[in-house]
């Protein structure tokens, strides 16, 4: 999951610290502050964080996982520290004090731990298996040529839609946006809506409309793209969504959580494939996936790759100790990478061999969602942090919702933007 959905406490589970000792499981304070030291006799102690994964059984993996690393590893003790909520928050404050972690997971990578100094290069703990990971997962990792994190899971977001509603509705699965607005102002109904993107009536939608339409968001170089006439000819066409009240808004749960899709609320949802599980058990095969249609013919169909990505805390005392625990469980472990990607939820080894080889991702909606993803999958840029995100949404939120002129929205966005981008950068 990415980034902003720990931020929004999709997953909320107990605040709490375990270490695994010797290949023991001891329970210490419900804190996230690291203590340091073992009784196990382990000369290092690494602290590892997680955000609080809320799919049954995930914290439960990650101390299995622990307790088999000090068991092939005795001298090196490992503590697990499990974080709910504003996961990115508490992460940011406690990276700038003595308790921070040795190794920690983030989603959708920002460079600005790279270029900061803060996370390790990983080159040594890939060897020669960095060719067998996917252009994706390496790609959202590295900065300068250099990868500073590997990728545990990939996390693909696309469209799902009921087969017959929309059949019974006469309605083609949507390939290009019109198609998208037309359908979803049709299957809108005096009790239901048509389209849930998210709460806020933009979730994704933003982003995807300007890569929809040949658009980008910021070049490699660190320049704003979402600037450009294709970018502001997409945005604007979201005012169509808010004008035909075709979209859902302010449901019980956000976009992430497939409960309004499964529960008839609506007959298409922005989703993710860990969702798949609980849609395949509430509707059996009565579902399908799209990418977000491609703006307008010969556009480009948009599937969004998000995920976690597991980095080193270049700052820590235990360096060396942390690159064999990332090393040792991220890239060698493929029975581990292909357990966490299949049995909690569902995600997508970046592995290529591993993920070849998960059985759960071979067939189905399922193996047509990874295709997808090969097609057409977009990953945000490293430089595309909260504060350039939440510059760039605002903006298009108040563009769909016909709260000033479109261009000089945008324009002012791009301008607050780049300059956030710059101070990343330090230009």
């Amino acid at each position: 999951m990415s980034t902003r959905i720990s931020e929004l406490s999709r997953r909320g589970f107990l605040t709490g610290s375990l270490l695994v000792a010797a290949g023991t499981v001891l329970t210490t304070a419900c804190s996230t502050d690291p203590t340091g030291g073992s009784s196990s006799g382990a000369k290092t102690t690494l602290n590892v964080w997680y955000h609080a994964y809320g799919e049954a059984g995930a914290q439960q993996a990650v101390l299995r996982y622990a307790t088999a690393f000090t068991k092939a590893n005795p001298d090196i003790a490992v503590k697990v520290t499990w974080v709910p909520g504003d996961y990115s928050g508490k992460l940011n404050a406690t990276l700038l004090t003595e308790g921070a972690p040795d190794v920690f997971e983030t989603g959708d990578f920002s460079e600005r731990f790279a270029r900061g100094g803060q996370i390790a290069a990983l080159d040594d703990v890939y060897g020669s298996a960095r060719s067998g990971f996917n252009t994706n997962a390496l790609d959202s990792v590295t900065v300068d040529g250099k990868p500073y994190g590997v990728k545990m899971i990939d996390d693909v977001i696309m469209l799902y839609y009921r087969k017959s509603a929309l059949s019974k509705a006469g309605i083609t699965p949507p390939t290009t946006f019109d198609g998208l607005a037309a359908a979803a102002k049709a299957l809108t109904t005096k009790k239901s809506k048509g389209l849930f993107v998210g709460n806020d009536g933009i979730g994704d939608s933003a982003s995807n409309a300007v890569w929809s339409n040949g658009g980008d968001l910021v070049t490699p170089d660190g320049k704003v793209a979402f600037g450009s006439d294709r970018a502001l000819e997409a945005l604007t066409a979201l005012k169509r969504l808010h004008d035909d009240k075709s979209l859902l808004l302010g449901f019980t749960t956000d976009w992430w959580d497939p409960s309004a899709f499964t529960q008839g609320v609506v007959p298409m949802q922005w989703c993710g494939l860990w969702a798949m599980p609980a849609i395949q058990s509430a509707l059996g095969d009565d579902f399908g996936v799209l990418p977000w249609p491609a703006f307008k013919a010969g556009g480009t169909p948009v599937v969004r790759v998000g995920g976690w990505t597991s980095c080193v805390n270049a700052k820590g005392r235990n360096v060396a100790a942390a690159k064999k625990f990332v090393q040792w469980l991220w890239v060698q472990q493929s029975g581990l990478q292909k357990d966490f990607a299949e049995s909690y939820g569902l995600h997508v080894p970046p592995r290529t061999s591993v993920a070849a080889s998960a059985k759960k991702l071979s067939t189905g909606a399922a193996k047509e969602t990874v295709s997808l993803a090969q097609k057409y999958g977009k990953y945000n840029p490293g430089t595309w942090d909260t504060a350039v995100s939440s510059t760039f949404n605002a903006a298009a939120m108040k563009i769909a919702g016909g709260q000033g002129d479109p261009a000089t929205l945008l324009a002012d966005a791009v301008k607050k933007a780049q300059g956030q981008i710059d101070k990343q950068l330090g230009r």
